[in-house]
């Protein structure tokens, strides 16, 4: 198997955006499905083709209070998890082909800046991924 190294120089078929913020204190366990509905809004004003959506809300017995929700693409995913307690919400966006996730994230990013006043964006990372030597 070649390393990276071995070619002169590579592309990438999809990009991975990673947002990770604090101050995030969901009022009730409803705030899971207010999430998973504005990832389903950013999906739909994007290029990107929801195929599922689901939302699973931890209640602090089995797992920590928060919530999962997914939406899923035709071109990957747009997900959030939440630690309720700690205020803790990670979102990843991940698309491959021509679909780029930046305007999915600058779109999100507006709406929770808006809606969340006390909520701070603690890192953003986009990595590109399915890298391949270039054609």
């Amino acid at each position: 198997m070649q390393s990276r190294s071995d070619f002169l120089s590579t592309d990438a078929h999809g990009q991975h955006i990673f947002l990770d913020y604090n101050g995030f204190f969901p009022k009730d366990h409803q705030d899971g499905n207010w999430v998973l509905q504005l990832l389903q809004q950013v999906v739909s004003r994007s290029s990107a083709k929801e195929v599922h959506a689901h939302v699973e809300v931890f209640d602090g017995i089995t797992s920590p209070p928060g919530f999962a929700a997914v939406v899923l693409l035709d071109e990957s995913h747009l997900t959030a998890h939440c630690y309720s307690e700690l205020g803790w919400l990670a979102i990843d966006a991940f698309t491959c082909g021509g679909t780029d996730p930046s305007e999915m994230i600058t779109d999100l990013k507006e709406v929770l800046d808006s809606e969340i006043p006390n909520l701070v964006l603690m890192q953003e990372q986009k990595v590109n991924r399915f890298l391949h030597p270039e054609v």
